[in-house]
């Protein structure tokens, strides 16, 4: 049963390698928090997935929940602060159709 979990925690080891890339390479700042995000939902997975190797699943999950919640508010300010900051809203307007040269 060992092998499994320890399986599981390599597999989410090669997908948190995945959303790295994505948060440290991507090509806008929404691309690069939504990496970080995922990066800290997996990491929650396997601290919970090594409490089960160590046995200590009551204290791993208590350590998962606090990184949960650090994870989920430390997101949240940065996505409110390049909101504010820098911009992040779309400068595009949507255009309205056009019918014999006036715009709807």
């Amino acid at each position: 049963m060992q092998g499994f979990f320890l399986g599981v925690a390599l597999v989410l080891g090669g997908l948190m390698l995945v959303s790295l890339y994505r948060g440290v390479f991507g090509p806008t700042v929404l691309d690069r928090l939504v990496g970080v995000n995922a990066i800290g939902s997996k990491t929650v997975v396997l601290l919970v997935t090594i409490g089960v190797l160590y046995r200590r699943v009551d204290m791993f999950v208590d350590i998962a929940l606090a990184y949960a919640l650090l994870n989920f508010i430390a997101v949240l300010a940065a996505a409110r602060y390049f909101q504010k900051r820098k911009g992040l809203r779309s400068t595009k307007q949507p255009k309205g159709i056009i019918i014999s040269g006036e715009e709807l």
